[in-house]
This record gives C-alpha cells, structure tokens and sequence, in this order.
C-alpha cells in the first residue's frame, strides 16, 4: 500500500513542478495572448476554439485544469491534434486533449494498480487510457466524412441552380450554408467566413479539403480551381461532378451488398475461436487450461493467433474493393 501512496505523490510533485517552472517562464506570453484572444476569438476559427473546459463554468477545478492543460499549448504534437479535433469536430483544444489523455493514462493505470496490485494490469490500463481517445477521435471523423459525403451531391445541385438563376460562386456558396444541413453547412459558412475576412478564394477553398478529408470533395475543388483559371460553365460542371458522385455512392452500395457475404465471414473468423474459448473455460476449465499452462498449448495458440490474422487480413483484402 505505501508503494502506492509513494508512487502517487512522485507523480504528483512531477506534475506540480513542471506546471510551476511553465508558469514562471511564459506568463508574458500568456498575458499577450489573453489580450490578443479578445480580439481574434470570433476570427479565427480554425485555431480558436472554444474548449471543453470554458464551457465546465460551475466546475471548481475548471480554472486550474485550464491553466494546466496550457503547458501543452506551444508544442507541435498540440498543433496537429487541434486538426485532427477539428476534423472530428470535437469541442476541445489541442491541449485540453492532451491533458485529458493524460490523466486518463495515469489515472487508469494506478487505479488498476491500487486495485490488483499487478504491475503489468497497471501498464495495459496507460495504453488502453492512451489508446482509447485516439480510437474515439478518428472513429468521430470518419463518420464526419462518411456525413458529408452523403450531402455533397445535394449541395452540388444548389449550387449549380443557384449560379443557373443569376448567382455568384460567393453566393452559390452562402446559399449552401443556409439551406443544407450540418456537417456541410458548417463547413461552407466557414469557408464563407474566410473569404469575407480577405483570405484568397484558392486558399480557403484548399483549407476546406485540409479540413475534410473526401476524395469527393477534393474532386469538387479542384474543378473550380481549374473552371477559376481557364474558364467555363462552372454550373454545368458543378452538374457533371454531381452525377459522378452519385453514380459512385450508387456503385458503392451495390459493391457493399455484393461483398456482405464476405464481411459476416470475416467477423465469423474473427469471433467465433473467441467465443469457443469462452464458452469451453465454463463448462469445462480444466480442458482448455491445458493450452495456458503447457508450452506446447502456447505455441498452438500463437500459430492460431497468426493463422487467424492472416485470414482476417486477406479476407478484408478481398471484400475492400476501391471505387
């Protein structure tokens, strides 16, 4: 027990004298932005943002989990979860994430410590609190993506009957944020913003496809930066884009229902050795228990590890097909 009381309060102590030596070195720059956020908070909306802990306004620990999470604040690795959190667009910042990740590893990890007195448990808890955020984030994005994509060829058909009736591209655009739904009115009024506040039409556009990352969205941009530099109907290609698109959705789902037989095997593959496993150490513990204690039973389980990776991998190989 006083293992555990003495690992806590390094962790503690640690934690207390970086917060501390952060403090003291950057409180000019800190002072600075504070001011500077007054005026740029409702500018820039790519890299302000309104975190999850501004909005904990009863929360009695929000103010020092706030200025804690700010140690993170100039590093890279900071800057590039502010993206990624953007494109899944989840209400924190780059170092609010980070400190939650934090403390999640710590945390879970002396927890299971505490509770199991095991060593190795506590070490599976820190990879699985450093693990499991990244899992929520990117599986947040693709659903954002998977979203937009399905409004795209909408928004592509308000567009061009919008540039049909007398629009400019400007307010083809703002119509699109008016009229569609979110995700893609998010984005559009967000681009919108940029280009009112004087960022170039190529760039803010380019800053869209940073922000989604859809090869149907990079299709769509890319035609108007060309129609921007050589010419053209831009309606009648926003029209011929908008089919494509269509016709790659309606191709996708027939490919998803021709390739479902393969997907439940896979998933079969996958669970059923597992679920055998389970079911055998209930009725019969004695049986399977042979497997963990002979070494003979290891190395079985471990080439049925391997086979069963391979088949699950060549099984996706198969059913994956690109369109």
């Amino acid at each position: 027990m006083w293992q555990s009381a003495i690992l806590i309060l390094v962790f503690l102590s640690v934690s207390l004298l970086v917060i501390g030596i952060y403090f003291s070195v950057t409180v000019d720059k800190r002072a600075l932005a504070e001011r500077m956020n007054t005026y740029t908070a409702k500018v820039t909306g790519l890299d302000r943002r309104v975190g999850f802990l501004e909005r904990l306004s009863s929360f009695k620990w929000k103010s020092y989990l706030e200025e804690a999470s700010k140690i993170f604040a100039a590093q890279s690795i900071t800057k590039k979860m502010q993206i990624e959190l953007i494109k899944a667009n989840i209400p924190l910042r780059g170092e609010e994430y980070i400190l939650i990740n934090f403390l999640l590893m710590f945390g879970l990890g002396l927890l299971l410590i505490l509770i199991t007195r095991n060593a190795i448990l506590g070490w599976i808890g820190v990879i699985t609190g450093f693990m499991v955020p990244k899992v929520i984030v990117k599986r947040m994005k693709l659903k954002r993506v998977q979203k937009f994509n399905s409004q795209i060829g909408d928004a592509l058909v308000v567009m061009s009957n919008s540039m049909r009736a007398g629009f400019s591209f400007l307010q083809a655009t703002e119509m699109v944020s008016k009229e569609m739904p979110s995700p893609i009115c998010d984005e559009f009024a967000r681009t919108l913003r940029e280009m009112n506040l004087g960022t170039p039409t190529e760039e803010a556009l380019l800053n869209l496809t940073t922000r989604i990352e859809s090869e149907d969205l990079d299709l769509v941009i890319t035609a108007v930066l060309i129609q921007r530099q050589v010419g053209g109907n831009l309606a009648e290609i926003l029209d011929g884009i908008s089919h494509t698109i269509r016709e790659r959705i309606r191709i996708k789902g027939e490919i998803k229902t021709l390739t479902a037989q393969g997907r439940v095997s896979g998933i079969i593959v996958g669970v059923l050795p597992v679920v055998i496993g389970l079911v055998l150490s209930v009725i019969n513990p004695s049986y399977i228990g042979v497997l963990f204690t002979n070494p003979t039973g290891w190395a079985m389980l471990t080439a049925g590890v391997i086979s069963q990776t391979i088949g699950i991998a060549l099984i996706k190989k198969t059913v994956d097909i690109k369109v």
